[in-house]
């Protein structure tokens, strides 16, 4: 019973009793482990290089991936998983190019939108008579609108899913094109070419509330062909404005 139990006074394990503290031995800095979100980081940045088998880039592979399930499914029933599945990506590369579901379908129609309103522009900015140019920017809306179906079927059945600023958004860029298009009309009024008994603004409305209905009862394999329609329409609008 002689022995001190104290545990605080037993010598710690390996060094002899009473001995000096050994000198610290400076380690070499240890570089910490990358985080979740940079490892995601540099999965994205190389899935960016990649491309399926036919060379298609990613963000194409998922605009075509989500065109088609908004197109099949509808907007609301179509998840984000069912969408990285049928473009073969993770939800890291969507969220990287796009960053959310609604980025997709907004992407959807802005992308025609800005086709429509860069072959508007050129035919506006011709240097053709302006009746020429008018009828050509009529039958050009009608060929894209159908060469892109399914993007303007999803986005008047889903334009309500849009948050208000990119609600704002889209309106501001659909606005842009009716007032190109409008001016045209207006050109041709000032010049005595078209008639001025109907307003511009109706004129516009009439011809591109035949371009959105469009979606509802073309077929592919109708009596009509996309180029058939597109000049039926776009006569009707010239004739509309005959003097």
């Amino acid at each position: 019973m002689g022995r001190s139990t104290q545990r605080g006074h037993l010598p710690a394990p390996g060094r002899p009793s009473g001995a000096a503290p050994a000198a610290s031995v400076p380690r070499a800095p240890v570089r910490p482990a990358p985080s979740a979100r940079h490892r995601n980081e540099r999965t994205v940045a190389a899935m960016a290089r990649t491309t399926g088998g036919d060379g298609t880039p990613v963000p194409r592979r998922l605009l075509a991936a989500a065109t088609r399930l908004f197109a099949e499914r509808g907007y609301d029933r179509t998840s984000v998983q069912e969408i990285v599945e049928a473009a073969g990506v993770t939800k890291g590369a969507l969220y990287h190019y796009f960053g959310s579901k609604e980025d997709l379908l907004h992407e959807v129609y802005a992308r025609l939108l800005r086709v429509q309103q860069e072959r508007l522009d050129a035919y506006a900015d011709a240097d053709d008579p302006v009746e020429v140019r008018l009828r050509a920017a009529a039958a050009d809306v009608v060929v894209t609108t159908i060469d892109n179906l399914d993007d303007a079927l999803i986005f008047f059945r889903s334009m309500h899913h849009l948050s208000p600023e990119k609600h704002k958004q889209v309106r501001a860029e659909r606005r842009r094109y009716h007032e190109r298009f409008r001016a045209l009309v207006e050109e041709g009024q000032r010049a005595g070419v078209f008639s001025t008994a109907t307003p511009a603004d109706l004129v516009v409305d009439y011809h591109f509330g035949s371009v959105h209905h469009l979606s509802t009862w073309y077929r592919p394999d109708g009596a009509l062909t996309k180029r058939q329609i597109a000049d039926h329409l776009a006569d009707l609008l010239m004739r509309a404005l005959r003097p």
